[in-house]
């Protein structure tokens, strides 16, 4: 009796972007630095390691040099004015970015805002602060994707309204600082790993670089630091509050999840491209995307997410939300960590900002 040969070895190596094995691939991530993997007796001890672990996986730090900041633009706005400002936010890298100014006496309370990703490239800062002096069509798309994403509203004008400064600067490949698109995404994540360095790594180490600016401006309250996002501008938010106590508090919008929760068939995560910009070379060897949010603890943080978001299945989040709040409660600052689904799907609408923003004005107060 013949055996189908095909029964001694693998026909398929892959199947929907996936290996085939990737359940079992999965299965084996146990996270050894989480602080609930029991093996670490000081919570500070703990936030050293795990920082120093994710920065590691960072890659190669771009080189710093003086911001040099100088305005280029002016608008005033009711109540605040809005300034177009070049900097440099690396050696590498002078850029133009937007800052919002409230009218009055400072110093005042800030947030970083840190745009989202959305497959949309023609504008990065330009979907969190309305844009001005600029190109008709720009203005056009900026006003079309706060109606589609956020009710509407620029957020950053909205909180400048509030009483808080604001600072948002493009990501490498959005708007002034873009080139490569959509296509061109892995092609530019996979020529910076030849480099040295990664895309998502040079993306943290600017926002971290953005922290550095926004608490040197004479303006700013440097004990009153916010940063806010949606969607990769919410995995960033995290992620900065996780490695910098520059920033006082999060508002961290429609992305979080296990790594299991990311790693299934047909979900955004496994396609490659856009991945690009929120995965780090080995740090999932160590830490789930909960455990490094959770370096934030003790800081104030919110979370939000839809149930109807169709990228971050609902029992992932669930999840990530429930091993976050361990280590929050563990920490006696469990009224520090707001967590909440909303009925929606992949979006910041004014109903969720004004929870939000009633939340940061009662932790920044």
């Amino acid at each position: 009796m013949t055996r189908d040969l095909h029964e001694e070895y693998q026909t398929c190596g892959t199947m929907g972007h996936l290996p085939i094995f990737w359940e079992q691939a999965v299965r084996r991530l146990s996270f050894p630095m989480s602080w609930l993997s029991g093996e670490y007796g000081d919570f500070t001890e703990w936030r050293r390691a795990a920082r120093a672990k994710v920065m590691e996986c960072l890659l190669t730090p771009p080189p710093p040099a003086p911001f040099a900041p100088q305005i280029i633009a002016e608008q005033d706005r009711e109540g605040y004015v809005a300034r177009k400002v070049v900097l440099n936010i690396t050696a590498d890298s002078r850029i133009l970015s937007y800052l919002l100014v409230p009218k009055g006496r400072g110093p005042f309370p800030a947030v970083l805002l840190l745009h989202d990703h959305g497959a949309r490239f023609d504008i990065g800062k330009e979907k969190m602060i309305e844009p001005f002096a600029d190109r008709p069509e720009r203005l056009a798309s900026a006003r079309e994707w706060a109606e589609v994403n956020y009710g509407g509203r620029f957020i950053g004008d909205e909180l400048a309204r509030r009483g808080y400064l604001c600072f948002c600067t493009d990501a490498l490949n959005w708007s002034d600082r873009g080139g490569a698109g959509y296509e061109g995404q892995q092609a530019l994540a996979g020529n910076l790993l030849h480099m040295g360095m990664s895309l998502a790594g040079l993306i943290a180490h600017e926002d971290l670089r953005a922290a550095e600016f926004v608490a040197s401006l004479p303006e700013v309250d440097r004990t009153r630091i916010a940063a806010a996002g949606l969607s990769m501008g919410c995995y960033r938010t995290w992620q900065l509050c996780a490695l910098t106590d520059r920033i006082a508090a999060g508002i961290a919008i429609c992305w979080m999840s296990t790594i299991q929760g990311q790693m299934r068939p047909g979900i955004n995560q496994t396609r490659g491209q856009s991945a690009f910009t929120m995965v780090h070379p080995d740090l999932y060897n160590y830490l789930d995307f909960p455990d490094v949010a959770s370096i934030a603890c003790p800081k104030p943080m919110l979370f939000y997410n839809g149930a109807q978001d169709t990228l971050f299945p609902v029992d992932s989040v669930e999840a990530a939300y429930a091993k976050m709040r361990w280590v929050w409660d563990s920490q006696g600052v469990g009224n520090r960590l707001e967590t909440m689904l909303w009925d929606r799907g992949h979006v910041f609408d004014q109903a969720m900002q004004e929870a939000a923003f009633a939340w940061l004005d009662a932790k920044l107060s």
